[in-house]
């Protein structure tokens, strides 16, 4: 694998690992402090890490200077399919018993590795190392 390709993996593992932060602390607030069933907490955290790890993933990972708005909506476009999979499963295993906890981490695991993927295949496929970062040379 190119060194490029190597720092861009593990700059979008860091920023996911942000956005799992984000995700878990905003599902464990949700959980432990209302009474609400799982998929809304699941759903609420999910939305909160897409945006997060939407904003810095496509400025620092992709160095994306394509449609925004375009690139949005192709990753709304995979959350229409990821969400309700990964939300439907997730609330299946917990009313079998499964731990919240240990659900949410697997559906975060899963969203990681199909994410990586789509962003750099379809998403921003065409305008990698576009922006005036990459164009400058700057690793940021």
């Amino acid at each position: 694998m190119h060194r490029k390709e190597i720092l861009r993996a593990v700059k979008f593992t860091l920023f996911s690992i942000s956005a799992g932060i984000i995700e878990i602390v905003s599902f464990s607030l949700l959980t432990e402090l209302t009474n609400l069933p799982y998929w809304p907490c699941y759903l609420t955290a999910l939305v909160l890490s897409v945006l997060w790890n939407f904003t810095f993933n496509r400025r620092y990972t992709f160095q994306s200077a394509g449609n925004v708005p375009k690139a949005m909506l192709l990753v709304a476009a995979f959350y229409c399919v990821f969400t309700p999979l990964s939300t439907l499963a997730g609330n299946a295993l917990a009313n079998l018993g499964w731990n919240e906890y240990l659900v949410t981490v697997l559906n975060m695991i899963v969203n990681f590795v199909t994410e990586y993927l789509y962003d750099k295949f379809v998403v921003f496929r065409d305008s990698i190392d576009t922006n005036p970062l990459a164009k400058s040379g700057e690793k940021g």
